[in-house]
């Protein structure tokens, strides 16, 4: 009695002590406190404890972590091999203790104490036995049946036992072990069964070629019906909403055969990832693909009756992906990842390099690389192969022949004028002798020698003497009349490509001197004279742009701008002339003859000198002055001609 007595005092015992050590483990509270207070007594003889410390870990394992920590605060810490998991914290300014008391109750971990050593070990974790329920489940083996009674049971727990029961093997994702099923199947044959077990819970059931049967999530968009032929199946739906539109992320995807066998896909898409169209679609074509990186980017798309290569072609369109057909099956990935990146050499007939990079559309450049060998005036193109097509294509039609318009110019300017110069003009010189024109007009010197002769005769009679002049006197006699009429005519050739601008430009120049005076302030000042020569231009300048259409007919673009100078201005001041311009656009044909005329224009000019008051007297001023009168008319005929050379 005493035996029965004290193990049963002992059995007691165990069994309490076994109850408070399971319910101290299964309160993470209280192993928490504990650890708190473990380190708090601790940190009194490891100063390491309570220094601050800052760690930043991305994806760090938890033994490298513990491992820095310590190595850090001179703490000695000893850790279970089991203790494997990632950190992603960052800790700045916090003490030891507290990030080891953190890092236990985020990944449920256990710290004990032996002196100094800390000990790191996985909390203990435990789980009330629960009674394993019975899985009501029947198969005939001579007539392939199945039946079963379920009721909120585990997928997983009937999976094991329909395999078991059957010898077939079902299988259940890790996604699906907890989920719970609910069915009634009476006697019906084992696939069917599966297939209505699915229906009923909102699975899928799909078969492998080796012959296993598999539960799967629907996917989202996904729904469950029957088909025309009575079968369970799944479908991609939108949901619709009150306004006529669709939920964003669903789509609807479905294939059928054309006369010629060949798929063709109809997709209804709203905002929905690139990725799970080229993965739906794929399916539904039955065609081979590879993904080679991560497709981002969503989309939305209403395609009727399309084959897969165009469909992909418009999903990827304007994207930073692309796709290959090789050895039968689609690549698809970044345009600049090897194997699906194309090259082409483009060869230049007609235009040069210069001009046709400059005509690319700068955004179609974008993600394509394009060499130049200009000793073969060639391109060479590297990047996705649309983009290539596209260039290459584009290249190609605006590789045409330019036609050549050769400009023939004939410039024809009449002149017509007079010049009137009258006066007489007395002065002092050491070097005038008596001379000059009677006929065709006056224009007579007389020295000194001359006049005094002929103021002796006038004072040979005694009654007239006005004396002689001085001997360096002369006396200038002028009455010239000058017209003229001159015609001057140039026939210029100019050739440039079609749309590009032809100049000519006829001239002269003069120059003019300016003086500028500066005085520099010093003890001596000092005069600084600087002279300086201006250049004025009278040109005659033609600029023609020819277009040339495709009849033929020759649009050109003229500008003509016409300056001369008007008569000879006093020393160093800047010569008067006269401009004229016109700006035109005219259209002929080939090698016709265009004449443009009415370019007129009328110079005058009138100049004098003479004594003050005296020269401005009627009668008394032709003797006291000399004065030029000049009138001079300008007519211009431009005679052009296009002549168009390919």
């Amino acid at each position: 009695m005493k035996i029965y007595i004290r193990s049963s005092f002992l059995l007691l015992l165990l069994i309490f002590g076994l109850m408070s050590f399971v319910f101290g483990q299964a309160n993470p509270a209280e192993r928490i406190k504990q650890i708190d207070e473990r380190l708090r007594n601790l940190a009194v003889t490891v100063p390491g404890l309570g220094q601050k410390v800052e760690l930043t870990m991305s994806g760090a394992n938890a033994q490298e972590f513990l491992r820095a920590l310590a190595q850090s605060n001179n703490l000695n810490i000893n850790i279970d091999p089991l203790v494997n998991f990632k950190v992603y914290n960052n800790f700045r300014n916090e003490t030891a203790a507290n990030v080891l008391l953190f890092v236990a109750k985020e990944y449920n971990l256990d710290i004990n104490m032996i002196g100094s050593i800390m000990s790191i070990t996985k909390a203990i974790e435990t789980k009330a036995i629960i009674a394993v329920k019975e899985i009501n489940v029947k198969y005939n083996a001579d007539r392939n049946r199945l039946g079963f009674e379920l009721t909120n049971d585990s997928l997983s727990a009937v999976a094991r036992k329909i395999s078991m029961v059957s010898g077939k093997n079902v299988v259940v994702p890790v996604s699906l072990m907890g989920k719970r099923v609910t069915s009634f199947i009476a006697d019906a044959n084992f696939e069917t069964a599966l297939e209505k077990l699915a229906y009923a819970n909102e699975l899928k059931l799909n078969k492998t070629n080796d012959g296993i049967y598999i539960f799967q999530p629907l996917a989202e968009g996904e729904e469950l019906y029957i088909n025309n032929d009575n079968s369970t199946a799944v479908k991609k739906n939108n949901k619709i909403l009150p306004n006529g539109g669709t939920v964003a992320g669903n789509y609807n995807i479905a294939a059928k055969k054309d006369n010629t066998g060949n798929k063709l896909i109809s997709i209804n898409a709203v905002n929905t990832p690139i990725l799970d169209l080229i993965k739906s679609s794929s399916v539904e074509a039955n065609v081979n693909y590879f993904i080679y990186s991560d497709i981002k980017g969503s989309i939305t798309t209403r395609l009727n009756d399309i084959s897969y290569e165009n469909f992909l072609s418009a999903l990827l369109q304007g994207t930073e992906y692309t796709y290959k057909y090789e050895a039968g099956t689609y690549l698809i990935g970044d345009r600049k990842l090897e194997g699906l990146r194309s090259h082409r050499i483009v060869k230049l007939q007609y235009r040069s390099l210069d001009t046709i990079q400059m005509m690319i559309p700068v955004e179609w450049k974008k993600g394509v690389e394009i060499k130049e060998f200009r000793e073969q005036n060639t391109l060479l193109l590297s990047g996705a192969a649309p983009q290539v097509n596209e260039i290459s294509n584009y290249i190609a039609q605006i590789d045409k022949v330019v036609p050549m318009i050769l400009i023939e110019v004939t410039l024809v300017d009449i002149r017509k004028g007079k010049v009137v110069k009258t006066g007489i003009s007395a002065g002092m010189s050491d070097s005038v002798k008596t001379g000059g024109s009677i006929l065709p007009g006056l224009d007579y010197t007389f020295g000194a020698n001359s006049i005094n002769d002929f103021l002796s005769r006038l004072g040979s009679n005694n009654s007239i003497n006005l004396g002689k002049v001085a001997p360096n006197f002369y006396v200038k006699l002028s009455a010239l009349e000058n017209n003229n009429n001159v015609e001057i005519r140039s026939v210029p050739k100019l050739s440039t490509l079609n749309g590009h601008t032809a100049n000519l430009s006829i001239g002269s120049s003069r120059f003019y001197s300016t003086q500028t005076q500066n005085v520099i302030p010093s003890l001596n000042a000092q005069t600084v004279i600087t002279q300086q020569f201006t250049e004025v231009n009278a040109n005659l300048e033609i600029e023609i742009r020819p277009i040339v259409s495709g009849d033929d007919q020759v649009t050109l673009n003229i500008k003509v701008n016409i300056s001369d100078f008007i008569g000879n201005p006093p020393l160093n001041v800047p010569p008067p002339k006269s401009t004229s311009k016109f700006q035109s656009i005219i259209r002929a044909r080939n090698e016709d003859m265009i004449v443009l005329g009415g370019l007129e224009r009328t110079e005058s000019s009138e100049a004098g000198s003479g004594i003050p008051l005296l020269s401005r007297i009627p009668i008394l001023k032709w003797l006291f002055s000399s004065r030029e009168k000049a009138n001079n008319k300008v007519v211009t005929l431009v005679f052009i001609k296009p002549i168009v050379m390919y």
